[in-house]
């Protein structure tokens, strides 16, 4: 996880003109900088007047997540820090399942998400009456739901897995059988992890499922190059990597090791707010975007805290019902 050096529950003071052109110069134009700073001290005015934090997946842009998050981090990292914070108001910027995880974690507060649009592929595959269809053909059969997953889709679920736990979540069913839905790659990466017969769903996230195994190897060979890949990849990509893990597993493996070169295949924004920490590390392209993720802008963070608007709500028996596998999740 790359997580911004902020106490639970305190805002990240604004960095000033000087200490984001520092940070940022290696990845972010300068002009580019300078035309968001009047936006990024809006929002650092907003966030005091309404009590406000802002949260930011690891796959945001360099200018959200070192010039407005106060938590940088994957979906559930992003969810439990907001949960621990004491601030009423907490913005998501990520997609809309993510915002959901929050509000899940924190039915008290008021969830904002920039962009009501902003969905995810992965999470548009799977819908509750495909959980219900897969219990009525494999009875007694316990079932994983991926965390990037409609609250919906969570309250048909036995437990909920994120990438960095998938493999001790299935370990711990203590079944030789089970579903996990909706990533395909995941599945069959838990599947040849642990020996375990998985069925899956066969969906797959349009950004991971771009790479190719025959890139991995074009850019070892000819750039000599250590190569992280998501589980969301698909199976050839991840045969060939070097280490295939979380986001949060990434960002281990490279503050361990630290590589002087490096392929990391996830989104894009992963190695560019990676690469603000660790300058030293050559990141290769080529990359995949979300165009999902990119629908958050700064200028979309100003606005739902100006009106409190885009506020994500979800019916309480519901959330009661997703709010378990999560918890089952979390007790582990």
């Amino acid at each position: 996880m790359v997580a911004t050096p902020v106490l639970e529950g305190e805002r990240r003071p604004f960095p000033g003109r000087e200490g984001l052109f520092n940070s940022l110069a290696a990845v972010v134009p300068e002009a580019e900088i300078e035309l968001a700073l009047p936006l990024i001290e809006r929002v650092a005015e907003l966030k005091a007047s309404r009590d406000a934090v802002v949260v930011a997946h690891n796959y945001q842009v360099p200018l959200i997540t070192a010039g407005i998050a106060d938590f940088v981090g994957d979906s559930l990292a992003m969810a439990r820090f907001a949960s621990r914070c004491q601030a009423p108001v907490i913005v998501v910027c990520g997609v809309h399942f993510m915002a959901e995880s929050v509000k899940l974690l924190c039915p008290s507060k008021t969830v904002l998400l920039p962009n009501l649009a902003a969905g995810c592929s992965l999470a548009e595959s799977i819908a509750p009456q495909d959980i219900r269809a897969l219990r009525r053909s494999h009875p007694d059969t316990p079932v994983i739901t991926y965390v990037n997953t409609p609250a919906a889709v969570k309250a048909e679920s036995d437990i909920c897995c994120t990438s960095a736990n998938a493999v001790a979540v299935a370990r711990s069913l203590n079944a030789r059988r089970l579903i996990m839905v909706p990533d395909r790659h995941l599945a069959e990466h838990v599947a040849r992890s642990t020996g375990l017969e998985i069925i899956h769903s066969g969906g797959q996230c349009e950004v991971h499922a771009k790479y190719a195994g025959t890139d991995v190897a074009a850019y070892r060979e000819a750039m000599g190059a250590v190569v992280l890949a998501h589980p969301e990849c698909p199976r050839d990509v991840q045969e060939r990597a070097d280490f295939v893990g979380s986001t949060g597993a990434m960002d281990e493996y490279l503050e361990t090791r630290r590589p002087r070169r490096v392929l990391l295949l996830t989104e894009c924004s992963m190695a560019d707010n990676v690469s603000v920490r660790h300058p030293e590390i050559e990141f290769l392209k080529p990359c995949n975007l979300c165009g999902f993720m990119k629908a958050i802008t700064i200028e979309g963070v100003a606005q739902v805290l100006e009106g409190l608007c885009n506020r994500i709500e979800i019916d309480p028996l519901l959330a009661a019902r997703a709010r378990r596998p999560i918890e089952r999740m979390l007790a582990l």
